[in-house]
């Protein structure tokens, strides 16, 4: 009788996964395209603040050419990037390009790597309730069997909205850059972030939300040929905000950001967009990127302590902010 490793036996009897992805070696093969991702930021970059300078997460080896995607927070502004494979050896890589509208990061390695690009599946046929597999880096240790609770809308507080993302439980750690695979073996989502969601009947539980893979082939040749999505760029002002019980308010303002430079404040309510009442994180931005461009004038109705203002806000460029090294974005 056949021999399966953990692994083996948790692709096969939780994903149930085709009988020609149970052989050890094309289970283990799968799990060799996740690396680990370590970046190193200056003390002066933009995110060094809020990130910080020390980052470490996994990230996916899609092609044969070195190229590595994983998620963009981890590798914003980074000067210097390490990738460790499966043979736990350190390999110098560079930045190649980031997509804030997605939340993407693209690297390529120095040379490439030893390993069988993960390939794409599509995460439009991924279905609620669907069991998948989430793998960071370290093999089989490092997999866990999970679901996916919900496709739905994400709003992000750093003016970042998914129309729908994918939604998993139960919670994995280490889920930076981490894949989401499905039970064919492919690559259906890139891990983000931490967060809750509420199941009715179950309350609040933790769980982590996962950027679609389908999102990313209409942006991957301009990622590494320009670094960035060549869609014009949307305006962009520097705010942090969070929203409760439909309304939003600004918890920071980015330094030297369009925000900040025109008044707004940590603590402001923002009331309107151009006149039109804002309802909820994911209108606010909606409403803000429908006035056109980056550069475009925002004008805002705001609740400073106790007195209303109108305030119009010069938007700006997101990516001429960031120190995207080497790679130079224009």
């Amino acid at each position: 009788m056949k021999r399966y490793t953990l692994l083996a036996i948790t692709i096969l009897m939780v994903l149930a996964f085709s009988p020609s992805l149970g052989a050890d070696q094309e289970a283990k093969e799968i799990l060799q395209a996740v690396v680990k991702v370590k970046a190193t930021i200056p003390k002066e970059a933009h995110s060094a603040r809020t990130l910080g300078t020390e980052r470490e997460g996994s990230g996916v080896v899609i092609d044969q050419k070195g190229h590595i995607l994983t998620v963009g927070y981890l590798i914003i502004e980074a000067e210097r990037i390490e990738v460790i494979g499966p043979e736990d050896k350190p390999i110098s890589a560079t930045f190649v390009g980031y997509d804030h509208a997605t939340g993407f990061g693209l690297l390529r390695t120095e040379k490439p790597l030893s390993v069988k690009p993960m390939k794409f599946g599509q995460s439009s046929k991924v279905k609620e309730g669907e069991p998948v597999l989430v793998a960071g880096y370290g093999g089989e240790e490092a997999v866990q069997a999970v679901r996916i609770i919900s496709k739905k809308e994400f709003a992000g507080y750093w003016e970042y909205l998914l129309e729908e993302a994918f939604y998993t439980a139960p919670a994995y750690a280490n889920f930076g850059g981490a894949a989401l695979i499905d039970r064919e073996g492919q690559l259906v989502g890139i891990g983000s972030l931490f967060s809750q969601v509420t199941i009715l009947g179950f309350g609040s539980i933790p769980c982590n939300i996962f950027v679609p893979i389908d999102l990313l082939p209409p942006i991957l040749n301009d990622l590494i040929t320009k670094g960035r999505s060549q869609k014009p760029p949307r305006p962009w002002l520097g705010i942090n905000v969070e929203e409760a019980h439909g309304r939003v308010f600004v918890t920071r303002v980015t330094s030297e950001g369009p925000a900040e430079k025109a008044g707004l404040k940590s603590g402001d309510l923002v009331l309107a967009v151009k006149g039109e009442e804002v309802k909820g994180l994911a209108d606010l931005y909606r409403r803000i990127w429908a006035l056109g461009q980056a550069g475009v004038d925002v004008p805002l109705t705001l609740l400073q302590g106790m007195e209303i203002r109108e305030l119009a806000i010069r938007s700006s460029d997101r990516y001429q902010f960031l120190r995207l090294a080497p790679k130079k974005i224009l």
